[in-house]
């Protein structure tokens, strides 16, 4: 008669399961590192792929170089741009700087003459040079005659002080020995030489002639003095 086996100690069965247990979660963890596959250091992430902060230094130029200017002109001296200073006007006398007046009559034979003296009212000297402008004006202002025409002279430059005067002289032929048709300004305007502005002088002389025979005014070069 066979004897009845024996059953196995209690004690034994809770070791094999831990076992079984422990065999299945390492095969799992096999399983896991398979499908991630191989892991990626930080280190290798670095090295291959170029940091930021070294591409902008190298693409962007240094602060200091920038702000250099090498176009700029040294301190003290003017750039290609800059606008000289205008010339002085010199020594002309001004229109606004002169007094025109008619001096006293110097009768010749059959000639009337006429000093045209032009005074410097300025605080500064001043030079005159060569012919003034002359012509007899109505009282409208209109031109009575032709300009007159200047004697071939050779002009000198006339330094002018403040208060002193220079002189030209104007000259026709009396027109009730000529014949020449007349009339009787209101005014002589005076031009300075180089000048635009004119200077009026009231008339008091009588008749000039303004056309016909012998109708002719002529006018001398500037010279020092009043003519008187």
């Amino acid at each position: 008669m066979a004897r009845p086996s024996s059953p196995s100690p209690p004690s034994s069965r809770p070791a094999a399961r831990r076992a079984a247990l422990a065999v299945a979660l390492s095969a799992l963890g096999a399983l896991t590192a398979c499908a991630r596959g191989p892991a990626t250091s930080p280190a290798a992430t670095a090295v291959s792929a170029p940091s930021a902060a070294r591409t902008s230094v190298v693409s962007a130029p240094p602060a200091a170089e920038t702000s250099v200017v090498v176009s700029a002109p040294p301190a003290g001296k003017p750039s290609a741009t800059t606008t000289p200073s205008p010339a002085p006007h010199g020594t002309r006398c001004r229109t606004f700087e002169l007094r025109a007046s008619v001096g006293r009559k110097d009768p010749g034979a059959g000639q009337e003459n006429h000093p045209v003296v032009l005074t410097n009212t300025s605080t500064r000297t001043c030079t005159v040079y060569g012919f003034p402008g002359a012509a007899f004006v109505d009282a409208s202002g209109r031109q009575l005659g032709p300009d007159p025409r200047r004697e071939p002279e050779s002009p000198a430059r006339v330094r002018l002080a403040p208060g002193r005067s220079a002189w030209a002289g104007l000259s026709y032929a009396r027109p009730e020995i000529s014949g020449a048709r007349t009339a009787t300004p209101a005014a002589l305007l005076v031009t300075p030489p180089d000048e635009r502005e004119p200077l009026r002088v009231p008339w008091t002389a009588g008749k000039v002639p303004v056309g016909g025979n012998e109708s002719r005014v002529s006018l001398t070069v500037l010279r020092p003095g009043s003519g008187a």
